[in-house]
């Protein structure tokens, strides 16, 4: 039998499926607007061919690595190298990308109910036109399909962002990143579909061992020495503007805690120095980095970029992996996360300033109802951020509109953005956030506490309008 999708998938069953059919119609085929993606800028700028299926699909894909290797496939064997170039015994680099392609068809159970599945066949089956289900037996057949594919220009990047309907996408770029890719698409014409976000954070947590460096590299590109304080966040300004010049339109905050409490001019200074000489301590380093989150927030105020904050994550789990196979490879795990008080000093200081959008995106479920949502749900500056990592599924989708949708409404959100490196999942997870909406939204039609006319309308801003909202064009 040929491999298909159900066209009412993951929509409800029962007497809510004709009202979800007829509000997901209605935002099915709307532009998608992409503003916390993490695809790299250069694949757009030089617009060459994907190099294989393994590379596109399976490589960079972190919830499909680390599903096979919680079922003991070795990452050498997903084709990801150690740093020193040597794997461990019995586990040889694979370099072959069709043996890599085999040994994820041979494990295609392995994704049964999860969200990497849903992704994952619609790719296959809406982008690629692949007819059978991957399998050991099926995996040859399916890679010399897509490999095909891979070589035609419409399987181009830039081909694929016109049939995506992608409206504009925001790729995520380090402080120190010349932005050269970016000003070679704006010379091409897709400057304002194609925009960075000017992400800090090696330059905010002072015991990285590559903070020496990151500084180094700041000073270098902004011709500001900032191996003082009040340089360092001279030359931070200085980036921010040279992001905002090139279309950014945010900032992206990944930090462990949520703390964002302000310390005096002195003890930021005195932190700086001890970061300089090596002697900072992990608690101090912490209060720095809590302390520029709140110089983040002021600096928005200033340039008008809207700032995201993703905290929450224990990086690389896996000490010994993280070592072996390089930064973020040894599993990201949640952790229970504080933001009542944590979020109060920017929130204070911030939370009114008309400047000033603020969204806050989390790993800790538990927190959209007890903490997010009321936030949200009161400070003019707060939004909330699309369920995110571990949350971006159904059943988290679900739960995310049911817990926060009470207390902080539809339109203290940001709708749906994505968050993900996988480019050609796009289209997949709006997919599926519009089929939840319209489940969710089709459940208050029916209870009579929603009209469909007013439902319709706010899948529609759920979609469209509020990512465009949350993220506005500032100026150059």
């Amino acid at each position: 039998m040929s491999w298909s999708l159900h066209p009412e998938r993951a929509l409800p069953s029962g007497e809510l499926r004709p009202i979800s059919r007829e509000i997901y119609h209605a935002i099915a085929d709307l532009p998608l607007v992409s503003m916390h993606g993490h695809v790299d800028v250069r694949a757009f700028a030089e617009d060459a061919a994907f190099p294989d299926p393994a590379q596109l699909l399976v490589v960079p894909d972190h919830y499909l690595v680390r599903m096979l290797v919680s079922q003991g496939v070795p990452l050498p064997a997903l084709g990801i190298p150690p740093m020193d170039g040597a794997g461990p015994a019995g586990a040889p680099l694979e370099t072959d990308p069709r043996a890599i392609w085999r040994r994820f068809c041979s494990h295609w159970a392995l994704f049964r109910g999860t969200p990497t599945r849903y992704w994952l066949e619609h790719e296959l089956i809406e982008i690629f036109g692949v007819t059978e289900e991957p399998s050991a037996e099926s995996a040859d057949r399916i890679f010399d399909e897509i490999a095909a594919a891979l070589e035609r220009p419409d399987f181009r990047p830039r081909a694929l962002f016109q049939r995506f309907n992608l409206e504009i996408l925001a790729t995520t770029d380090g402080a120190t990143d010349d932005l050269a890719a970016h000003r070679s698409l704006a010379r091409q014409g897709w400057g304002e579909r194609i925009v960075p976000t000017f992400r800090p954070d090696p330059l905010l947590h002072v015991n990285r061992p590559d903070w020496a460096g990151q500084l180094a590299a700041l000073s270098q590109i902004t011709g500001v020495d900032a191996h003082s304080y009040e340089g360092y966040l001279s030359a931070l300004r200085q980036r921010r503007r040279d992001f905002r010049d090139a279309g950014a339109r945010a900032t992206d905050h990944g930090h462990l805690l949520a703390d964002t409490t302000e310390l005096s001019a002195e003890e930021a200074t005195r932190i700086f120095a001890a970061a300089l000489s090596g002697k900072v301590t992990a608690q101090e380093a912490q209060a720095f980095s809590g302390h520029m989150l709140f110089e983040m927030a002021r600096m928005s105020c200033e340039d008008g970029l809207v700032m995201q904050l993703h905290p929450g994550s224990l990086r690389d789990h896996d000490r010994a992996v993280a070592r072996r196979y390089g930064h973020d490879k040894g599993f990201d795990i949640p952790i229970h996360t504080e933001y009542t008080r944590a979020l109060r000093p920017v929130l204070e200081a911030f939370g009114h300033h008309r400047g000033f959008r603020f969204i806050v995106f989390t790993l800790d479920e538990t927190a959209y109802s007890r903490e997010l949502a009321p936030l949200a749900g009161a400070y003019p500056a707060m939004r909330l951020g699309a369920p995110w990592w571990f949350l971006d599924s159904p059943e988290g989708m679900r739960r995310f509109r049911e817990s926060a949708t009470e207390t902080a409404g539809f339109y203290n959100t940001t709708g749906f953005v994505d968050d993900t490196r996988a480019y050609a999942s796009i289209p997949a997870r709006h997919d599926l956030a519009r089929r939840i909406d319209a489940g969710f939204l089709a459940r208050l039609v029916a209870e009579h506490r929603m009209g469909l006319d007013e439902a319709i309308e706010t899948a529609i801003d759920l979609s469209y309008h509020l990512p465009k909202a949350a993220y506005p064009a500032l100026p150059h």
